[in-house]
């Protein structure tokens, strides 16, 4: 940019050396001097628009590659930020939202710290450069032509701050339709099955026609106010012409010398036309930095501990937790909650749905900081236990695994950065997953699609476990993960989830019977808090809140 800013200055006084020669080009015609150095002049013309037009190329280059390297360094930052807030940033904040923040609003930015500031310096140059020499010109006639500027000002200053606002509100209405997109696109399936085309198109339609009033209102002012300053800038000419003339015929100015001052008008005139807009399209970049840069900005509500423990035997225990979601902090979720999980024991966790399950298992990866109590791992508080190591002692299969849109292999080697071959092979063995790999042409390799859509639930269940065995984590979440599958790719799964927990501090969410009857203990949730503990032999024989479960979920097979 500094590069680009000198071949930016360099051009500058090119342009502005351009009209005094075409003056005296003009005075050598009227004084009727020998062609032969009007030839000559006339090729000086043509050399230094040669090296204008060189500059300019130069200048062009250098600013545009520098555009792209700070708009590549702006997303790579914002996303690097996006990535790391606090999984309730995300509850409350919609995916295409943010999307639309990476891609147009800082493609603003980017048009205006680079593109839009060379041309801010370059005009203001020839705007300065234009009004030294003119005032050295005649001073009477750069008077007339600045009667004008006052009014261009405080035109500019009012206009520039309602477009500010109005270009905020345009790109906010922008994030909400590419939100509504997203939102449509990825539930795709949804929207096919329920026949529900037409009123996803209207949906996104009325995003897009709420962004483009607040467009078309950007836009009229954006017109009146560059009309005005046109209207303006031409009349400045017109008084120059005017009253230059009468200096011409009153012997005071010479007309090669009045054709280099409209000359200098005009640059002038172009200088401001030209910095109006580029104060447009500011406020536009303003308005779209205001929530880049908050999101730059704005930090982790949950706040990393330093302390790493050596040896993680898995005990852990929760203490009198209260947890509210910050999303919803009137609802509260779990109240007086406690739980102690042994090292090496497998507990269970039931309970009517919205009894506070899956919180428990958010909590245990520190999704989420609590409202009152603690959770300690091996007597140690997770507030202090470094955030991304205690994630790596903690593995978690959920219902519905997402898998990235890359290979099986490097999904399964997400659970541990580096793996080997041999390592991703003898997880995918234990998962059960080699077998089906095996039988697909690309092995592997195989691209899984979109959040595994080519793959079956059964073999996108089978793989994430795997992810899990190869992360070799200590303590174990199974939040439902055989609950919706069907009984052969159950038997499959659970198989390898048995694998899995060998040795490992389990937790398990679930409603099938195989899966907590295989507990240790079986912890019954209800309104956030414990109501039943035991084993499961134990709690289906008295009357609770386990039984009236066991005995409406299988009560067809005649268990319990």
């Amino acid at each position: 940019m500094a590069l680009a800013t000198v071949f930016l200055l360099l051009g500058s006084a090119v342009s502005l050396s351009y009209p005094l020669v075409i003056g005296k080009v003009v005075d050598l015609i009227t004084q009727g001097e020998a062609t032969e150095l009007i030839d000559f002049a006339a090729l000086g013309l043509v050399v230094l628009f040669a090296a204008l037009g060189l500059l300019t190329a130069l200048r062009v280059y250098l600013f545009d590659v520098a555009g792209e390297r700070v708009v590549a360094d702006l997303r790579e930052q914002l996303y690097s930020s996006l990535v790391r807030q606090e999984v309730a940033f995300f509850d409350s904040r919609r995916t295409g939202e943010l999307i639309n923040r990476l891609s147009a609003d800082t493609s603003l930015i980017q048009d205006a710290v680079t593109t839009d500031a060379s041309m801010v310096l370059r005009f203001g140059v020839t705007l300065i450069g234009s009004l030294a020499i003119m005032t050295i010109a005649s001073w009477r006639l750069t008077l007339v032509m600045l009667l004008v500027v006052p009014f261009v000002a405080v035109g500019a200053t009012v206009y520039g701050r309602m477009l500010r606002a109005v270009s905020r509100e345009v790109q906010d209405a922008l994030a909400e339709s590419t939100a509504v997109a997203e939102e449509s696109l990825s539930g795709i399936r949804t929207v096919r099955a329920f026949a529900r085309e037409d009123t996803e198109v209207g949906r996104y339609g009325e995003a897009v026609e709420a962004s483009f009033r607040l467009a078309r209102r950007r836009s009229r002012l954006r017109g009146v106010f560059l009309g005005l300053v046109t209207f303006l800038g031409y009349s400045s000419i017109a008084g120059v012409t005017w009253y230059g003339g009468r200096l011409v015929s009153a012997g005071q100015m010479t007309i090669g010398e009045l054709t280099s001052f409209v000359l200098y008008t005009f640059s002038m005139a172009l200088a401001i036309g030209m910095l109006t807009s580029l104060w447009a399209d500011m406020s536009k970049a303003l308005g779209a930095s205001e929530r880049v840069f908050e999101l730059m900005a704005r930090s982790p509500q949950v706040e990393s501990g330093q302390v790493t423990l050596e040896d993680v035997s898995g005990h852990l225990r929760l203490c009198d937790v209260d947890f509210s979601y910050p999303s919803r902090p009137e609802a509260k979720v779990l109240s007086g909650f406690s739980l102690e999980l042994r090292p090496g024991e497998v507990v269970a966790l039931v309970g009517p749905s919205g009894a506070g399950k899956s919180t428990v298992a958010a909590l245990l990866t520190r999704f989420y900081d609590l409202d009152a109590g603690q959770i300690l791992l091996d007597e140690t508080s997770y507030e202090e236990l470094d955030v991304d190591w205690l994630r790596r002692q903690v593995g978690v299969v959920a219902q519905e695994p997402i898998l990235f849109a890359t290979s099986i292999a490097n999904n399964i080697s997400y659970g541990k950065e580096g793996a080997s071959p041999d390592e991703i092979e003898a997880a995918a063995q234990a998962a059960n997953v080699h077998e089906f790999v095996s039988a697909l042409p690309e092995g592997y390799e195989t691209l899984v699609g979109e959040r595994g859509v080519r793959l079956s639930g059964g073999q996108k269940q089978r793989v994430a476990i795997a992810r899990a065995l190869l992360k070799n984590p200590r303590l174990l979440i199974l939040d439902e993960a055989t609950s919706a599958l069907d009984a052969e790719s159950e038997h499959l799964v659970q198989e390898a989830l048995d694998r899995l927990q060998e040795g490992r501090t389990t937790l398990v969410i679930a409603h099938r019977l195989s899966t907590v009857r295989g507990a240790d203990r079986v912890v019954v949730l209800e309104d956030g808090r414990v109501v039943q503990e035991g084993p499961h032999d134990e709690l289906v024989a008295i009357e609770g809140l386990y039984r009236r479960l066991v005995q409406r979920q299988f009560a067809d097979s005649g268990v319990g």
